[in-house]
């Protein structure tokens, strides 16, 4: 995979595209997890069932934040956006 910097004009907007569409995805599976921890803590079940869901909330949030910021500074800095 080519570095962001190495990314040509239409590249790169193609690039931000994918972030949105990855982003978009991402949003409804973290809903989805939330509404498991939620339907686990009104049964009143603590395990697996809810500490996983946490677990890959957490870890779908925080892998989409930098890249994208990267991204956006990127178009900015190329007035593309």
């Amino acid at each position: 995979m080519k570095n962001l910097n190495e990314l040509n004009d239409l590249e790169l907007l193609q690039e931000s595209k994918k972030l949105k569409t990855a982003a978009v995805i991402n949003a409804v599976l973290v809903g989805f997890l939330f509404g498991i921890v939620f339907y686990s803590v009104m049964k009143n079940t603590w395990g697996f069932l809810t500490i996983i869901p946490l677990f890959l909330a957490y870890k779908l949030i925080n892998n989409s934040k930098y890249k994208n910021k990267e991204v956006e500074a990127l178009l900015k800095e190329r007035k593309l956006k």
